[in-house]
């Protein structure tokens, strides 16, 4: 293996040190080798196949995929480290194709001398098409050994050229256990961490910390940071933080939420899953993620009108009425009382008997005219709306159910060469039961 720190890397600079004093805690706790690193035991635990290729120097481009906090930029940098890589560092939210070709040309300088470079694109999702196939040559070339970090799911966001040319890393996010054991290491290092201010951190205050970043270790780090500036120093010269100071200087969680990308996908679909599967609990929780996380809530009312017709249907012909009605009541009452009328139509639907009925005949149907095609419409049901065409047939032999018992009449609807053709099915629930007699 590689040694962390080459002798040939130059040492930092006052002005660096400053700027690290200067850093968030985050960023000053970040890990700078693997004894260090906190989580991803999937990725880099001893023996694993990415740690194994770091250390032998095999590495080759790759992206992390993970949410904030749980390690991409950490994991980034210790890989340069361990490689003796140069790391270049763009943000895809500023960086532009310029930045690119500075970076391909510093990379050919760098291996004139034997170094090899690094590309590091955080929030590479935000590279539009045209910047992520300027990067695509240098990779391919190996001048640039690419590390995009996304948040959002690279399938979608990254190029299929380029994503093809690199390994996809899945991060998760932190256990409250990793998190805590990062809250405590920042809080006894007296160098880069709050050592030196002797912080004393409650224990439920801990636990509500921990619940607030949900796995996000920059969340915890810094908040834990300002409750340390906000405590009260004792004559000892020690910082107290209660549960009362973490909640005044947290505030309120920052949900993870992203109106156009994976968490929208997602929680839509466990929304729409739970109130199928009849989950009136998990239907009301998912609900709520979405609207305080900040989403749309004619999107969701959108969702409940169609799941009304596609999950519950026939057996409970209501289900429709009560999702108009709510995206009706949102739309005119708006945030924040939105809510009500949406989570009554959620909660309504999740509690509905179900069926699929309508969606499996509309299907079984459209089957049916992909394969027979335009089949034509039987002479007796064709309005006869002229003498001619009545003359030619139309309307011949109708029968007017009106005209029968039950106003119920036997008589064929459909073309002739599927006149038998069964295409709905009762669920048998709820409305939608077949009556004995």
């Amino acid at each position: 293996m590689q040694p962390l720190f080459p002798e040939d890397t130059p040492a930092p600079t006052a002005s660096q040190d400053a700027e690290l004093r200067n850093a968030p805690l985050a960023t000053r706790m970040r890990p700078r080798s693997f004894d260090e690193f906190v989580g991803q035991e999937h990725l880099v635990a001893t023996g694993r196949a990415l740690r194994l290729a770091i250390e032998r120097d095999q590495l080759g481009s790759m992206i992390l995929w993970g949410p904030p906090g749980t390690g991409k930029t950490t994991l980034a940098e210790v890989i340069s480290r361990m490689t003796q890589a140069n790391l270049v560092a763009l943000s895809g939210v500023s960086a532009g194709i310029a930045d690119l070709r500075t970076s391909a040309a510093d990379a050919r300088k760098a291996r004139t001398v034997g170094r090899r470079t690094i590309l590091f694109i955080d929030e590479i999702h935000r590279f539009n098409k045209a910047q992520q196939d300027a990067v695509l040559p240098h990779v391919e070339s190996g001048l640039l050994t690419l590390i995009g970090a996304t948040t959002e799911n690279p399938s979608f966001e990254v190029n299929h050229a380029l994503l093809s040319r690199s390994r996809v890393y899945r991060l998760e996010p932190l256990t409250d256990e990793q998190v805590a054991t990062l809250i405590r290491r920042a809080l006894d290092d007296p160098e880069r961490g709050l050592g030196m201010f002797h912080v004393k951190l409650d224990p439920d205050a801990l636990g509500h910390l921990l619940g607030q970043a949900g796995g996000d270790a920059r969340i915890a780090l810094n908040t834990l940071e300002l409750a340390a500036q906000a405590a009260p120093v004792n004559d000892a010269g020690q910082r107290h933080i209660t549960l009362s100071l973490i909640e005044e200087v947290a505030q309120r969680r920052a949900l993870h939420y992203d109106k156009s990308g994976d968490q929208h996908y997602d929680m839509a679909s466990a929304l729409i899953k739970s109130i199928r599967g009849s989950d009136p609990d998990a239907a009301v929780y998912w609900l709520a993620r979405m609207l305080e996380a900040g989403e749309d809530p004619l999107f969701v009312a959108r969702r409940l009108v169609i799941l009304a017709s596609e999950d519950v249907g026939l057996a409970d012909p209501m289900a429709l009425s009560v999702a108009i009605a709510a995206q009706q009541a949102a739309h005119f009452v708006g945030m924040p009382e939105g809510f009500f009328p949406l989570t009554e139509a959620a909660l309504y639907l999740a509690r509905a008997p179900k069926s699929n009925s309508a969606k499996s005949a509309y299907h079984a149907a459209r089957e049916e005219i992909e394969r027979s095609g335009d089949l034509p419409v039987p002479l007796h049901l064709r309005n006869a709306a002229t003498g001619l065409m009545k003359g030619m047939g139309y309307g011949r032999g109708y029968r007017y159910a009106h005209d029968f018992p039950g106003h119920v009449v036997e008589q064929q609807h459909l073309p002739d060469a599927i006149a038998n053709t069964r295409f709905y099915q009762s669920s048998g629930q709820g409305a939608e039961a077949i009556p004995d007699d």
